[in-house]
Parts: structure tokens; C-alpha cells; sequence
């Protein structure tokens, strides 16, 4: 059986950059608040005309680039987004015409924060079973749109953002290097308190329609969240080390979803896994939902963190809920 090897990784965020102290104007909150409940110290938001197939095509061609491989060389994308540039079809179509692809299939995934290790491991099963050999995974979103920005929305406002990641998966023979393992999970029943509530289709779901804010409302208890992602970014973690014959002390690099930093740094506690081996970006982007995994990875490449023979454990929880992990050697 083949196995599958990210040969090239790529990001893109908007350069419409949002600090604390600009929240601060359109909502009772402060730098302070933000920093001590969320580590997020600016986040990137789209301008105007900017979309997330735009986005996502930006930060393809940088992965594409990085892996000296040319567009035509793709046999079939794999698209994490919560949202899309219209209501159907989804993002792959999208990016798939701007890539000037037509008859690859592209393939959508709702997965919200877990999105882009779905998308992975969707990828990963159609390398090694031989169905494509190159395959397109990406991760990218577009919140800021969907915000409310007055006091009411503050829970949410603060943290999520806009941004767009890539990665070329290809077919080698070497057992020992690429997606070595993967593992997905999800439990329906804690839906709600992390969820987006308007609009619902059919109309099962109470929301007040004079609350500010336009296209999606959302709906997130966060202690709710804490409380679950602290037990589920451990255990999920343990597992794809444990399926894959590894230790923890073998580990080179975590890359969790950047989902809060509080969460981070308690799962890095409870781990015992060093401060300096854990990749964190959200302080300047935010969580960006399904491209936080490929953008911090690109990031980690860009900077030389990532190399030949690095042993790299990715790890998302979310919306869902679901959550989900994977070990590669690049």
C-alpha cells in the first residue's frame, strides 16, 4: 500500500488587520480582557471584494510552489470550510474553477475547527488506496462578516477571524515518512453550545431576530467548550501516538487548532509536553476555524521548524462536537 506525504504547505490572511484596541470601540471590552480569556492580541479580517476561494487559491499556489508542482498536477481537492463564497455549491467548486481544474472532483467538509484534519484523513485513504495520487487539502474561512460586534456578540467577536491554508498531498513509497495515522471523532449531543444557530433550516432552533449582527448567529458557551476541549485535545493526541507506535518525548512539534490559548497551554500542562515544541499563532490571527492547523503548519515550514525527518502531531477540536488528530513525518 502507498502512503501519502505533504510535499507542500501554503497560507494566506487578509491584511486588514484588527487589534484589541480597535474592539474596544464598538464594544464594552478592553485589550486586557481579550488577552486573559483568549491569548488573541489582533486577528485579520477580510476587505471588502476578498472571498474565501480567493483566499484559498492564494494560499494554494504557495503550497504549490513550495512543492515545484504546477496546478495541473492535481487529481482532487478536499475543501474544510463552515462556509462558502454562496449558500451551495461549496468552496471546492470555487477553487476548483479559479485553479482551471474542470472534471477533478472536489470534495466540501463542515467540520468547522476539525475541518482540515477531516479533510486530511479523506485524503490520506484515497492516496493509499490508490484512487489519486495528488491530492488538495485546505482549510479556510471567512467569519468576520458573520459577527455581531456590540456587547452582545463579545464572546464570539473576539476570537474568530478570517484566513486560508493548503496543503499538496502526494503518493510515496516510504512507510516511515508522511500521514502515518489518523483519527476522527465526533458526538452530536453536544451540538448547541457551540453551534451556528441562524439560519436553520427547518426552523428548529430559537434565536432573537433583533439581536445585531447579519448572515450567521453564533451560538458558543465557552466554559461549556473549555470544559470538553481540555479532555477530548489529550485523549485524541494519546491515541495517534499510541496507533502509531510513538512517544511523546518523540514528538518534535504539536500543532493544535489555535482555538484559545488557555486551551493550548492547559493540554501542554496536562501532557507534560514542552511550551516550546506547542505552535501557537493565535495571539495575531485568531481563530480561524478549519485554516488554523494549515496555516501555523505553513508558518512552521516557512520558519525551518519544519524539516526532513520532523515528527509532527496535528490535533483540533470543535464545533460538533468533533475532534480529531494525526502523526506525520515529513
Amino acid at each position: 500500500m502507498k502512503n501519502s506525504k505533504i510535499v507542500g504547505i501554503g497560507h494566506y490572511v487578509p491584511t486588514r488587520v484588527i487589534s484589541n484596541h480597535d474592539l474596544e470601540q464598538w464594544m464594552d471590552t478592553s485589550d486586557e480582557w481579550i488577552r486573559e480569556r483568549t491569548g488573541i492580541e489582533t486577528r485579520c479580517w477580510i476587505e471588502k471584494g476578498e472571498t474565501i476561494s480567493g483566499m484559498a487559491h492564494k494560499a494554494t499556489i504557495m503550497a504549490l510552489e513550495r512543492a515545484k508542482m504546477g496546478a495541473q498536477d492535481i487529481d482532487c481537492i478536499v475543501f474544510a470550510t463552515v462556509m462558502s463564497d454562496h449558500v451551495f455549491p461549496g468552496g471546492g467548486c470555487m477553487l476548483q474553477e479559479r485553479m482551471g481544474l474542470p472534471g477533478i472532483p472536489a470534495i466540501d467538509i463542515r467540520n468547522a475547527c476539525s475541518g482540515f484534519l477531516y479533510a486530511l484523513a479523506i485524503a490520506d485513504s484515497f492516496i493509499k488506496t490508490g484512487t489519486y495520487r495528488n491530492v488538495l487539502v485546505v482549510g479556510a474561512e471567512v467569519l468576520s462578516t458573520s459577527l455581531d460586534l456590540s456587547t452582545h456578540g463579545r464572546n464570539t467577536a473576539i476570537i474568530f477571524a478570517d484566513g486560508a491554508g493548503a496543503a499538496i498531498l502526494t503518493s510515496t513509497d516510504d512507510p516511515q515518512k508522511g500521514v502515518l495515522t489518523t483519527h476522527l471523532h465526533a458526538d452530536g449531543k453536544h451540538a448547541q453550545p457551540l453551534s451556528g444557530i441562524a439560519p436553520s433550516f427547518p426552523k428548529t432552533l430559537e434565536f432573537d431576530p433583533e439581536v445585531p449582527g447579519h448572515g450567521i448567529k453564533i451560538n458558543m458557551d465557552g466554559r461549556y467548550v473549555f470544559k470538553h476541549a481540555v479532555i477530548k485535545f489529550p485523549a485524541v493526541i494519546m491515541e495517534a501516538l499510541e496507533a502509531a507506535g510513538c512517544t511523546l518525548d518523540e514528538v518534535d512539534l504539536l500543532i493544535p487548532h489555535q482555538a484559545n490559548l488557555r486551551i493550548t497551554q492547559a493540554v501542554a500542562k496536562k501532557l507534560g509536553f514542552p511550551p516550546e515544541k506547542v505552535i501557537s499563532n493565535i495571539q495575531k490571527y485568531g481563530n480561524t476555524t478549519a485554516a488554523s492547523i494549515p496555516i501555523a503548519m505553513s508558518e512552521a515550514w516557512e520558519d525551518g521548524l519544519i524539516k526532513d525527518d520532523t515528527l509532527v502531531c496535528l490535533a483540533a477540536f470543535g464545533a460538533g462536537f468533533t475532534w480529531a488528530s494525526a502523526l506525520v513525518r515529513f
